[in-house]
């Protein structure tokens, strides 16, 4: 296992992690409307291609590693590999599509999404 590689992936999860506290910091603040959280919301699913939105990164960096697993996964067996596209696709289908009706019926006359 590469130690170095583990500390990357740390050092970027404590980034992503700033970065998420400053947005749940805007999803909370006291004169936010509900115009403002829709286009918000819209930002994290903006579009099905990453990296046009939150939801589909994190499902295309979870796709990567479904796609590591098949490679390395003993006996070839997709117990590793199976979840994690699963994962995938539910993140975008599933959260995705929530998101997007949250936001379609906060401002129905915004920007689709």
């Amino acid at each position: 296992m590469s130690r170095t590689r583990i500390e990357r992936v740390r050092a970027a999860f404590g980034i992503a992690s700033l970065a998420l506290q400053q947005i749940e910091d805007n999803l909370s603040a006291d004169d936010i409307d509900q115009e403002e959280l829709a286009a918000i919301l819209r930002e994290l699913i903006e579009d099905t291609d990453p990296p046009g939105g939150f939801i589909p990164a994190v499902a295309q960096m979870v796709s990567v590693a479904a796609r590591r697993a098949e490679q390395i996964e003993p006996d070839r067996d997709g117990d590793a590999s199976c979840p994690l596209h699963e994962a995938s696709a539910l993140t975008t289908d599933d959260a995705g599509q929530r998101l997007i009706w949250a936001a379609r019926a906060l401002d129905p006359q915004g920007v689709s999404a």
